[in-house]
């Protein structure tokens, strides 16, 4: 597996604010942040490199939902292992969403309440978009969708821990200057 050196990485922080009933980073301030061909991996050498570094723990395998949705009890890892895609990071009727094409090799960590949803599949080179999921050590993670009775689960977001290093870098990467 190939990590990139932090200095060679773009990274894109965006604050998303408030839509209806998501979040987004209104609560804790902490933002989307998308590590620019951060690595070279399959989804296995990822898993194992997550796992070494030890701040998050790899879930799955997968695409990404298409219905809008977030989490409210922890923030989400997602690494572009194949594929390219056009992602909505806000909810798609918000007029400060941010949509992104996020693509193999790109690093993604959503914080607690950012909704995120699939807009487009690109299948770049024929392959279809697939990340491995990750979340902190001990978390697990809950399935939100704005609705009102999802208001006390929003309260808690303000209480969701950050990250005690950066969870593809580990000790000083960029989720720890935010």
């Amino acid at each position: 597996m190939a990590i990139t050196p932090q200095s060679d990485i773009q990274v894109t922080t965006r604050q998303i604010p408030e839509w209806q009933r998501i979040p987004n980073t209104s609560i804790q301030s902490k933002p989307l942040m998308i590590y620019h061909g951060a690595f070279n991996a399959t989804a296995t050498e990822l898993e194992d490199h997550l796992e070494a570094v030890g701040e998050v723990v790899p879930q799955w395998v997968f695409s990404m939902y298409t219905q809008t949705h977030f989490h409210s009890t922890t923030p989400e890892v997602l690494g572009v292992v194949s594929g390219r895609a056009r992602l909505c990071f806000g909810g798609e009727e918000n007029p400060g969403r941010f949509e992104p094409t996020a693509q193999r090799g790109d690093f993604i960590i959503v914080p607690a309440g950012v909704g995120h949803r699939l807009l487009e599949d690109l299948h770049w080179n024929q392959e279809e978009f697939q990340m491995v999921g990750a979340y902190p050590l001990g978390k697990q993670w809950d399935m939100c969708y704005g609705r009102p009775e999802e208001e006390a689960k929003l309260r808690r977001i303000k209480d969701v821990a950050w990250f005690r290093q950066d969870p593809l870098y580990g000790g000083d990467g960029p989720a720890m200057h935010v």
